[in-house]
């Protein structure tokens, strides 16, 4: 997962690691005598650890200090609001020290749609991501969400990434022959608003864990919950597809979720994601 995909030339950033993990010193505290098992690092750096033990299995996320982009306080605000409609992970613990920040959850239902059991079927994976994205955007309340992940919310973003010097060569291979002020221009005229839902904000594969007969059973990674245009979540989910599995699923996303292709939005929402 950690490399580029043959038919995409998209390169997955984040994955389950591969090799030896050092452990923070936190985590380690936290632990105690529980078993410590890395589960994930995403693109900025931040690790997740599984700490199994006598009292059950808790997951603690770890952030370096000066990670702006990984808001750990505002996931656990997304996980307690969101957890009054839709099943994510119960916040047990928050913190932070000089060397970095925490978040620990109680276990969520269900496994990862990347773990080896989903990437062996992906084709149940993937209904199974559409099926649990649909039950979230008709779960959360969109009048009571204090959270926005709009397109005006999230321009800035795009603008500060570019500031800081990025640019084609950083973007996914189908956005690679725009120039700057071209993809710039383009984010500037979003397509009319479908439908407004409370967006996951991260709805991409590993975000959702599936139950062992293929039916969506929770969302984890809430730290961008907002509302917005249901496509914002639905492009990238079904982009997704191709990364971890490859061409061919984002149609059974799609149908699963109950919603037809919309190509000018899917194409928008995804060079925005690209961009922020």
């Amino acid at each position: 997962m950690n490399a580029p995909l043959p038919e995409t030339g998209k390169t997955v950033l984040s994955a389950i690691p591969s090799g030896p993990v050092p452990v923070p010193r936190v985590v380690a505290e936290l632990a105690g005598r529980d078993r410590v098992t890395p589960v994930w690092r995403n693109q900025l750096g931040g690790l997740t650890f599984r700490l199994e033990g006598p009292g059950g299995v808790r997951y603690a996320k770890w952030v370096a200090a000066g990670t702006p982009e990984l808001d750990l306080p505002g996931e656990a605000e997304r996980l307690a609001w969101a957890g009054r409609w839709a099943v994510v992970p119960r916040v047990l613990e928050l913190g932070a020290d000089a060397e970095g920040a925490w978040l620990v959850t109680a276990e969520a239902p269900g496994r990862s749609a990347v773990e080896p059991r989903w990437m062996a079927d992906p084709a149940t994976a993937a209904a199974g991501i559409g099926r649990g994205l649909r039950l979230l955007h008709d779960a959360l309340p969109v009048a009571e969400c204090p959270y926005d992940w709009s397109v005006e919310r999230r321009l800035p973003r795009a603008d500060e990434r570019v500031a800081e010097g990025e640019g084609p060569a950083d973007w996914s291979p189908e956005h690679r022959h725009l120039s700057l002020e071209e993809a710039r221009a383009r984010l500037g005229d979003p397509p009319p608003i479908d439908r407004l839902v409370v967006c996951h904000g991260d709805a991409c594969v590993p975000n959702t864990l599936l139950h062992d007969d293929g039916t969506p059973a929770s969302h984890v990674d809430l730290d961008s919950l907002g509302v917005a245009d249901r496509w914002a979540d639905l492009a990238v989910a079904a982009w997704s597809t191709e990364w971890n599995y490859g061409p061919g699923y984002d149609t059974i996303l799609y149908a699963a979720y109950g919603v037809e292709p919309d190509a000018e939005r899917i194409a928008y929402y995804r060079l925005l994601w690209d961009l922020t």
